[in-house]
């Protein structure tokens, strides 16, 4: 399923049922949401330009890859 509709605006179903997976899948939700947070400010000051747009928001994209990263190691393995 891919994160945007036809329209090209986030899907936000997906990016709840994301959320939920990402937390699920760890022990302590504290701890997972301050790496979240980390990330997304790290993102944020590495590219001034995504404060802007609507649709990379560096909250979503930390999610996103935060999932894919767990959820499909072999992304990392290449």
């Amino acid at each position: 399923m891919n994160k945007y509709n036809k329209y090209g605006t986030i899907n936000l179903k997906q990016i709840t049922y994301k959320t939920e997976e990402l937390l699920n899948l760890n022990n302590n939700r504290y701890k997972i949401t301050v790496q979240v947070a980390n990330r997304a400010k790290r993102r944020k000051y590495e590219d001034i330009d995504i404060i802007d747009d609507p649709i990379n928001k560096p909250i979503i994209c930390a999610i996103l890859e935060m999932v894919d990263e767990i959820t499909q190691p072999e992304i990392l393995s290449d």
